[in-house]
């Protein structure tokens, strides 16, 4: 198989993977943000308007930079999967590939049926809803027990003075640059699964933090369930990936 033919074939296999999720999370989408309340009150019938949270809220913003950050996450997973022949790593990858998928469709449709954009405003830089609405927490603190004490895992929001500049088309923290998934698309083998399971752990620990962000400061108590349950998830695959780099001689990065 040539490099355009392997890079061909992960486009595709990621992008039927995205739009399955799609497909599929759509109605739980609708039915969930339906029938969710953010005072407490009895959920509100399906025929009832939605009270949609505004553009620049902390609910749109993470919906869509949350979005943009899984899609990478399952593009990595389904490159991995071609350069390398052990099931454990293609495995997990594929694990990865589907959960983010069905979670960025989930994200998506929120913002569908909250007719808002999907793309943030011109000027408006990513993760601007976490410094705009108070940092990575704040709001009432619910949701955020047990959250805190992650080592590695602060602020690591893009202009609430991380210091983090987006590059080389890494346009948040923790996202692999045009030129790390270039190496990834080139290695083989052992050297690909470490590269994978180094990336993905810095991929996941800016994930873990835009979670985090969402947990404290989001409205909608379904993205905040799947916030919170994001970053449990993740500090498990984090656990996960030490292990693997380990028993392959490397460490995270």
């Amino acid at each position: 198989m040539t490099a355009g033919q392997g890079t061909r074939r992960t486009q595709w296999a990621a992008g039927s993977a995205v739009a399955l999720a799609l497909l599929f999370a759509g109605v739980a989408t609708v039915a969930t943000a339906r029938g969710d309340t953010t005072d407490g009150k009895q959920p509100r019938a399906a025929s009832t308007a939605v009270r949609a949270p505004a553009t620049d809220s902390a609910d749109a913003g993470f919906a869509r930079d949350m979005a943009v950050h899984h899609q990478q996450a399952v593009e990595m997973s389904f490159i991995v999967r071609d350069r390398t022949q052990d099931e454990e790593v293609r495995r997990f990858a594929y694990d990865i590939a589907n959960t983010q998928a069905n979670q960025r469709g989930m994200l998506l449709g929120w913002l569908d049926l909250w007719e808002l954009p999907k793309v943030a405003a011109a000027g408006q830089e990513p993760m601007a809803w976490m410094a705009a609405h108070g940092g990575r927490g704040g709001g009432d603190g619910h949701d955020m027990a047990g959250m805190d004490g992650m080592d590695g895992m602060g602020d690591m929001s893009a202009g609430s003075g991380s210091g983090f500049t987006a590059h080389d088309g890494a346009l948040m923290p923790g996202m692999a640059t045009r030129t790390e998934l270039d190496r990834l698309r080139k290695a083989d083998g052992k050297q690909a699964e470490i590269l994978y399971l180094q990336l993905m752990t810095d991929h996941h620990k800016g994930g873990v933090a835009m979670a985090r962000g969402c947990a404290g400061l989001c409205t909608v108590k379904a993205e905040r369930r799947l916030a919170k349950g994001m970053v449990e998830a993740q500090r498990s695959e984090l656990d996960a990936m030490a292990q693997m780099l380990a028993a392959r001689g490397a460490e995270p990065r």
